[in-house]
This record gives structure tokens, sequence and C-alpha cells, in this order.
């Protein structure tokens, strides 16, 4: 047997970083069994979805790295299945027009509020005579489609993340709606109807999904077997939850996949972390893997029942291995649109071999690649605002007679043995320490106490001229 799962997301918003780890989850199960991953658009609330959260949807796993076997697949264009569908249950007595109002079910909520009751629809209308059913289709009344559901059924499944699961028919809420209705018969299906007929179409044999749905389970199962149809594996993950232990949502701030990308993260290190949320491997101490190395691993074993915590120092940590240990050359292509996007324009006036030395320069210390921006800073413009702590140190005595020596010792250019060779000469000749040097040429260069290695920075504002500009500046404010 071949195994198949589906990521299914509704395109009503960008895609989540909870959808996005399910289909982490689904593809990293397929791969691992040699299956197939297949992508489907549930697209039938019409009102809500748009074609940019579609775009959003296909984009955020192209960049994850989350390539699927088949698909995508739209059910909005597979609407005349869905009816065909609601039909046979019609034909088999296992479903029927419900023609009560809005205003009757909004009594029945009231009425069951008032006695302590949860809500659920009473079936009222689960055995009509034709005649009392034609007596509602004159007073112009509209209908959904029911499936029956037996209050005493007890409804089991094997769930490969939480084991035995049992759920009452009777906790389900009544008859359930499958389809809207239309003025000349059977229209939209809801979410649990479409849902069954699609992966019965597709054949899947797991549906991995979070354990928000497992109430919807119950009512699939019920569906399944009215088809007669081979009900297919589940396993629920846990819910990925913030600080508070409440489910992550949009309250929280960042929770789109574009989102994530927009702040810095490599889908590398992005989807690395999503693989750790509700998972461990085999060896606890190994925490970078790659999606393709983590599939080797992936079973449901490991999974956990308990939700997921979202931590924000973790994945920056994660993140960073990958910027850390990444090629230069393709870390400075991802860095570029960033500096453009803040008004740098080194692509335009630089050398592509000196924006590679720069991100080589900054590479070890930045965990996102929006921190690009703040230390390459001091490159972008010709002059430099000192901070508090540069101008102290800037005040302090032999400073500026240090820095006089280090612009008299300037040749026209210098690489990182000849800045070394300078700093030796001043510190010799001006009798000065090593450390005040280092620290008032940092001052003086950059405008701030901390950042890259000092020499490689001062060899590379070397090559465009800024660094005896920035000297002759400091110099002027230096204490005499």
């Amino acid at each position: 047997m071949t195994f198949r799962v589906r990521i299914a997301p509704s395109p009503t918003g960008n895609l989540h970083i909870g959808t996005a780890r399910t289909a982490v989850f689904n593809w990293l199960f397929a791969r691992h069994n040699n299956g197939k991953f297949i992508l489907r658009i549930e697209d039938t609330d019409t009102e809500r979805s748009r074609s940019e959260y579609t775009d959003s949807i296909l984009e955020g796993l192209r960049w994850l790295g989350l390539n699927w076997d088949e698909g995508p697949f739209f059910q909005t264009e597979r609407l005349e299945m869905y009816k065909q569908a609601v039909q046979g249950l019609l034909d088999k007595g296992l479903a029927y027009r419900c023609y009560t109002t809005s205003e009757e079910l909004e009594a029945l909520r009231v009425s069951q509020k008032a006695r302590n009751q949860a809500p659920r629809y009473d079936n009222r209308h689960r055995d009509l005579t034709p005649e009392k059913e034609a007596e509602l289709k004159a007073e112009g009344r509209s209908f959904v489609i029911r499936f029956k559901i037996d209050d005493s059924r007890e409804i089991k499944w094997n769930d490969l993340v939480r084991g035995e699961m049992s759920w009452q028919g009777s906790d389900l809420g009544g008859d359930m709606v499958i389809a809207r209705a239309t003025e000349d018969g059977i229209g939209q299906p809801l979410y649990n109807f479409a849902v069954v007929v699609d992966d019965m179409d597709m054949q899947i044999t797991h549906v991995i999904r979070g354990e928000d749905h497992i109430a919807n389970t119950a009512k699939q199962i019920l569906l399944y077997e009215a088809f007669g149809a081979k009900v297919p594996e589940f396993s629920h993950t846990p819910l990925i939850l913030n600080e508070e232990g409440r489910k992550l949502s949009k309250r929280d701030g960042v929770t789109s996949i574009s989102d994530f990308q927009k702040m810095g993260f490599t889908p590398e290190g992005l989807v690395n972390y999503m693989t750790l949320l509700g998972w461990s491997p085999p060896d606890s101490t190994q925490e970078i893997f790659t999606l393709e190395s983590a599939a080797k691993e992936f079973t449901f074993e490991r999974v956990n029942k308990a939700g997921a915590k979202f931590d924000w120092a973790k994945l920056d940590w994660v993140n960073s291995q990958y910027i850390h240990s990444m090629a230069v050359d393709k870390l400075t292509d991802l860095l570029i649109p960033f500096w453009e996007e803040a008004g740098y324009n080194f692509s335009q006036t630089k050398e592509r071999d000196w924006i590679e030395k720069l991100v080589a320069l900054i590479q070890p210390g930045i965990s996102r690649l929006t921190e690009a921006v703040d230390v390459a800073s001091i490159f972008s413009t010709d002059t430099v605002d000192f901070d508090s702590e540069a101008t102290e140190q800037l005040q302090k005595e032999q400073v500026k007679s240090a820095l006089q020596g280090v612009v008299a010792a300037l040749d026209s250019e210098i690489d990182a043995a000849n800045a070394k060779d300078i700093i030796k000469r001043v510190v010799k000749e001006q009798n000065v320490k090593k450390g005040l040097l280092m620290r008032s040429l940092r001052a003086a260069l950059t405008g701030e106490m901390n950042g890259p290695d000092i020499v490689d920075s001062w060899v590379l504002l070397n090559n465009t001229g800024l660094d005896k500009l920035r000297l002759e500046k400091a110099i002027a404010l230096a204490a005499d």
C-alpha cells in the first residue's frame, strides 16, 4: 500500500505557522514511508476565500521546501462530485432535507441555554412525511441537507498520536448539516462532508492534523461508514501554544509564514524549528537537521500529546546555525534585498567581492537576516554618528594623539596585514596600550563600542575611502 497524506488549507488567510507545521509533519511522514504528499485548497467558503491567500499558501509551502506530489486541487472545481455524493446519501435515507428556519434554531438555542443544556439540533425534520415536506416548501422555506447521527452510537478509532479515542454520538450536536441548498437543488457542501468526499476520492490513507479537529473526526468516521469506504488512519498533533499556554493566534503577533520570512528567518531554519514543535528525534541532543534527514527518523511514536510552546529564543538560535554555516555567496544573495529595502545601495556602488567580504565579516554575529541591516549601517553612509560610549572613549587621554598617529601612517589602501602593522607601530611610537588604541579605532570608525572585528571593518572602510574621513572627524572631537 502506498501511503497518501494531504495538507488542505483554506485560502481565507495567509499560510499560518500552525498549518505549515501540519504540512511539515505530513511531508515528513510521506517521505519516511515513500508515500505521496498531496495539496488540496479548501476554497468552498467563497465569501472569505481570496486568490492572494491561495498564492500565499503555494508560495509559503514552496519557500519552506515542502514540495507536493499531486495538486493543488481546488474544492470549487469539484462541486458536481459533492452534489452526487449528497444525493447518494439522500437516496439511501441516510440524509434528509431540513427546513428549520434560523429563527427556530435560535429559539431552540435560547431554550437549551435556559435549561443549561449543550446546544444541539433536535432532529425535528428527520422523518418528515411527504405531505409535511410539501407544506414546508409551500411556505417558501429554504432547506439544508442533514446527515443522520445515531445518538446511541459510540465512535472509536486508534489515533497514532493519542492512542484509543472514543466519542459518543449524543455529543455531536444532533444531525449534521452537510450541504446548503440552492433554488434548483443541492448547493455548497460543508467542511466535514467535502473533506470526506475528497479524502475518499484522493485515496488518503492517513489524516494528519491538529488536535482541534478531534470532534470532526468522529463525525467524519460516520460519513466514511455511510459511504461504505475504508476509514483512514488519524493522527492528531499537538497545537502550537503561546507563552501563556494558549493556542497561538493572530493576537500573539506574527503567525503567518510570510511574516516570518520578512522578519529575516531562513526557510531551512524555520522548517527545522517547526519540526521540533511537537516531535523529538531519536537522538535528543540533535537539534539541527534538514527536512530530508528528519524524514528518515520521523515516526508518530515520537510526537508529543502535549501542546508545543513557541519559543522565539530557540527559533533565533536554530536560525542562526543556518546563517552561520551558509556559503557566503548564498548569504549575500539573501541579504542584498534587505539592504536595498533599507536604502543601502551596495549592489549598485560596490564590487561583489567587497560585498561578500562584508557578509563574511558580519555573518558570525547575526541570527536573522534583518539584523544585517543594523550591523552593516556603518558601511552604508559617508559619515558616522558617535553614541555616548564612543564619545566617552574619544575623550580619554592619549586617544587624540594615537588616532593622529594612525592617520599619519595610513597608506592609500590597506589590507588586514597593513592595518595590524599600523596598530603595532602607533602603539610603540605613541607609547599607548593596544587595548586603548583598538577601542578608540572602533569608536572612531563605527561610532559605537560593539560590532564585528574592527580590523576587518577598517579594511572595508578603507576600500571605500571612508576610514580617513571618520578618523579625522573623531580627532576633531577628541580631547587634547
